[in-house]
């Protein structure tokens, strides 16, 4: 079972014939700006339409807040146990078609863990059981069966204990288990939808930064080359994320730093559901212990005011690892330290300032769409789960003012993304299953890239020379933080990095 690549490949020989027929055209319907989980959502679900688009992006795709959430699909437990019901019910939809439709190969279910604690208060177990049936409510709604994710239930202590070998069991009470989406990347998820675009004849070019950008279109400069290209056009829709308001005027943000820090797995000893540890003190926060691929656990997160100048990449505070490390060590037997770990990663949310609210936690994660006087649409807020319908909000609005004869609907809630299958098809994909799980079925495509050289590009790590080449040839990785950092996520351990490094090279030297 092998399924073509063709029009979805990425990489720099098609970005240079993109530019060439965009400084000749000069033209397109729809130029999105931004080459994160909205933005490629935004000119996948344009080029769906038959439009002609143009994604610019000034760095990498994904390379600022899509790649450093928690990796999950939530289904807005959260805001559901806040009162924001419309949110909660938005994201178990959209959690819904991600797991069935949009990408089931890098979706899956995972268990969620809430462990009765000797110091947690009878309050908070209650208020987390109800918002756990809460859940069970909003996916019959979201029309997610139990095939795809079970109903919540109360779990014995001994249960509590098989999924998370590290708990301190003196004293515990059992607890409670739902079941969410994670993704295998949140980076390859971004990719994922822009090589999609692609197929479907969108223009995505990273490394381009835009200038003088107006309603009706903008001043694109290459950052490799210096070049600028006039472009115009129909609509143009700023989905630059947590730098949106350096691209127009008018658009204040309260951004919110999100932290979380790397761990080995065996610091753990195994976790195999995502631990959930109430913050002491606050009702309605907790802190998430997350199984990830590669053997690694990542524990988050904070939610910080970042006033200031924004950071391409924000760090981590002392303070913050501090308040992660004393959460989760409640629940552990052995204490956590920052020698245990491999590192961390924090990013900016870009929260629309409203005026309410005296903490980031207190803003609404709901989206906004915002239509400037000269008819530029930004889109800003939101969430990782919802991006599809963000995407298909900014550019409904864009199209009902503008002259484009083209009124076709979204097409995005069934469009599948490039590798993606139905369970039973990618349960037949002829390849290891860490393949499977990252390409779907492009897997036996990526495999053969390399014939036989399947080994791990160095001692320790899991990632194959096969997946470095894929990132280069059909992932438009230009460079080697490309790959170390978005195609892979060797870069957040700084000793992997160093020892994969050489392979990277080699990747980009043999194309």
């Amino acid at each position: 079972m092998i399924a073509s690549i063709g029009n979805a490949s990425l990489n720099a020989a098609r970005r240079t014939r993109e530019l060439d027929w965009l400084a000749t055209t000069g033209k397109v319907d729809v130029l999105v700006i931004g080459g994160g989980v909205t933005g490629a959502g935004v000119a996948l679900d344009a080029a769906a339409r038959g439009l002609t688009v143009a994604l610019v992006e000034k760095h990498d795709l994904a390379f600022g807040t899509s790649r450093w959430s928690s990796k999950l699909v939530h289904g807005g437990l959260r805001y559901l146990a806040s009162g924001h019901v419309g949110i909660a019910y938005e994201s178990a939809v959209e959690r819904g078609i991600l797991m069935k439709t949009t990408a089931p190969h890098l979706v899956h279910a995972v268990p969620q863990l809430a462990p009765w604690l000797p110091q947690a208060k009878a309050s908070q177990a209650a208020l987390l059981r109800g918002a756990f049936l809460g859940g069970d409510i909003l996916r019959t709604f979201a029309r997610t069966s139990d095939d795809y994710l079970p109903h919540s239930r109360r779990v014995s202590s001994a249960e509590v204990m098989r999924y998370a070998p590290t708990l301190r069991p003196e004293g515990l009470r059992g607890g409670f288990l739902t079941w969410d989406g994670q993704l295998y990347d949140d980076a390859r998820l971004v990719i994922a939808i822009a090589r999609t675009a692609a197929q479907y004849g969108a223009r995505v070019l990273t490394r381009v930064a835009a200038t003088e950008v107006t309603g009706q279109g903008a001043v694109l400069v290459d950052q490799l080359t210096g070049d600028r290209i006039d472009v115009d056009a129909t609509v143009v829709i700023n989905a630059a994320g947590i730098w949106a308001g350096q691209i127009t005027d008018g658009i204040k943000l309260r951004p919110s730093r999100g932290t979380h820090l790397v761990f080995p797995q065996t610091a753990f000893g195994g976790l195999s559901a995502v631990l959930t540890v109430g913050v002491p003190g606050e009702l309605r926060r907790v802190v998430m212990a997350i199984p990830a691929p590669d053997d690694r656990v990542y524990v988050g997160l904070t939610d910080e005011d970042a006033p200031g100048p924004v950071s391409d990449v924000p760090r981590a505070t002392d303070g913050e690892i501090d308040f992660l490390l004393d959460t989760i060590n409640r629940a552990v037997q052995t204490p956590l330290t920052r020698a245990d770990l491999l590192g961390t990663y924090a990013g900016l949310r870009p929260l629309l300032d409203t005026g309410h609210g005296n903490k980031t936690a207190d803003i609404s994660r709901r989206h906004a769409v915002i239509t400037g006087p000269d008819g530029l649409v930004t889109i800003v807020g939101g969430k990782l789960t919802t991006y599809r319908r963000m995407a298909q909000d900014a550019l409904d609005t864009a199209l009902a003012q503008s002259t484009l004869s083209s009124r076709r609907p979204c097409l995005t809630h069934r469009i599948p993304l490039v590798g993606a299958a139905d369970r039973v098809r990618l349960a037949s994909v002829a390849a290891p299953a860490r393949f499977v799980q990252r390409y779907g079925v492009e897997a036996p495509q990526v495999v053969s890239a390399v014939g036989a050289a399947l080994d791990p590009v160095a001692p320790g790590l899991k990632t194959t020379y096969a997946e470095l080449l894929f990132a280069v040839r059909h992932e438009g990785a230009l460079d080697e933080d490309d790959v170390l950092d978005r195609r892979t996520r060797i870069g957040l351990s700084a000793a992997d990095r160093e020892l994969a490094l050489p392979a990277v090279r080699e990747a980009f030297a043999a194309v």
